[in-house]
C-alpha cells in the first residue's frame, strides 16, 4: 500500500498578508517620488516651449524683416496660453499689441496681422509670469532684438503658495539682444537672477 503525501503549492493565508504589506510599502514610497518626477519633466518640457516661443519669434522677425510678437492670449495670465504673430500693423509701437484681423477665411492679408503658431494653456497648477517688462508681451524687431529687456518665471504652484520650492521653478532672461536664457539654480534649487539674487514669487 502506498503512502502517497500531497504538498500543497500556493501561498497561506500569512505569507499573502505579508506580501500584500509589502507591497502596499513599495507602493507609498514609490508614488511621490513618481509624481515628483512627473512634475519635473512637465516644468522642463514647458520651460523648453516657451522658449522656443520666443526662438521662434525672434528668427522669423529677422527672417520676415517684420516685427514679430510673442503675447499672452487674450487678458488672461500667460499660464492659459499665448500667440505669436507677425505685428504688421505695429500696434506695438501703442504698447497694445493685440493681434488685428478682418475675421473672413483669408489669412495674412495686406495691412493685418498675420498668425504664425497659438500655445495651448499649461495643465494643472503651473504658473508662467512675465516681470514688469514683459506683463503682456514681448516684441521683436526686424533685426531680431526685443523690445526690452527682462524674464519670465514659470512655477510647478501645486502648493498654491505662490513661492519658487526648491527644483519647482524655472527662470527665462531675454537680454539686450533679445536672446533668452535658461536660469541656473542655485544650491536650494531656486533660480538665480542675473543680479545674483534668487527668485522671490512665482506670480
Amino acid at each position: 500500500m502506498w503512502n502517497n503525501s500531497v504538498k500543497s503549492s500556493g501561498f497561506t493565508l500569512v505569507e499573502l498578508m505579508i506580501t500584500l504589506a509589502i507591497a502596499g510599502i513599495l507602493v507609498a514610497v514609490g508614488i511621490p517620488s513618481f509624481n515628483s518626477t512627473i512634475s519635473d519633466s512637465r516644468l522642463t518640457s514647458y520651460a523648453n516651449e516657451f522658449v522656443t516661443a520666443l526662438n521662434l519669434a525672434r528668427s522669423e522677425a529677422i527672417r520676415r524683416g517684420q516685427n514679430v510678437v510673442v503675447r499672452r492670449i487674450g487678458t488672461q495670465q500667460w499660464e492659459n496660453g499665448w500667440q505669436v504673430f507677425v505685428d504688421v500693423d505695429r500696434s506695438s509701437t501703442a504698447n497694445t499689441n493685440t493681434f488685428n484681423d478682418d475675421g473672413d477665411n483669408t489669412l495674412c492679408e495686406a495691412g493685418e496681422d498675420c498668425m504664425l503658431r497659438v500655445y495651448p494653456a499649461l495643465s494643472g497648477a503651473f504658473t508662467l509670469r512675465g516681470n514688469n517688462n514683459f506683463v503682456n508681451f514681448i516684441g521683436y524687431t526686424p533685426i531680431g532684438i526685443s523690445n526690452t529687456i527682462g524674464s519670465f518665471v514659470i512655477c510647478d504652484n501645486s502648493d498654491g503658495d505662490n513661492q519658487p520650492n526648491a527644483n519647482m521653478s524655472k527662470l527665462i532672461t531675454v537680454n539686450f539682444l533679445g536672446r533668452p536664457h535658461m536660469g541656473i539654480n542655485n544650491n536650494n534649487g531656486i533660480p538665480v537672477q542675473e543680479n545674483g539674487q534668487p527668485i522671490t514669487s512665482c506670480i
